[in-house]
This record gives structure tokens, C-alpha cells and sequence, in this order.
């Protein structure tokens, strides 16, 4: 047993790693629609009662709202 939460939680800290430095190359734009993304995701999840079409249609609106938030100068 204790060998398969050593497992767990090296693919956890491994998976982290990963889904971190797949942001260090992205712009305040794109940062913004992630951020907005995963916000509207927990929020619509929350006001439909963990529903996942709630969920679903929150990180919809809330990428939108984070990518119009700080759009380049034209």
C-alpha cells in the first residue's frame, strides 16, 4: 500500500511540473483566458449545483470574458 501512494504522488508532482511549464511560454492574453476559464468552470459548476453542463458553459463564458479582459493595442 505504501508503494502505490509513492506512485500517486510522483505522477501528481510529475503531472504539475508538466501543466506548469506548459504556461511559460504564454502570453497575458492566453494567460487570462485560462484563468478565466478554470473561474467559470468552479463558478457555473457552483450556481448549477455541480452540474457539468454548468461547468461546461462557465468556462465557456468565463474564457471568453479573461481573453476580452486584456486585448492587444491594435
Amino acid at each position: 500500500m505504501n508503494n502505490i501512494k509513492r506512485i500517486a504522488a510522483t505522477a501528481t508532482v510529475l503531472a504539475a511540473t508538466l501543466g506548469l511549464s506548459a504556461c511559460a511560454n504564454m502570453s497575458a492574453q492566453d494567460k487570462n483566458t485560462a484563468v478565466g476559464a478554470g473561474v467559470g468552470a468552479v463558478a457555473g459548476s457552483v450556481l448549477t449545483g455541480g452540474s457539468a453542463v454548468g461547468a461546461v458553459g462557465g468556462a465557456a463564458v468565463g474564457g471568453v470574458i479573461g481573453n476580452q479582459v486584456q486585448k492587444p493595442p491594435r
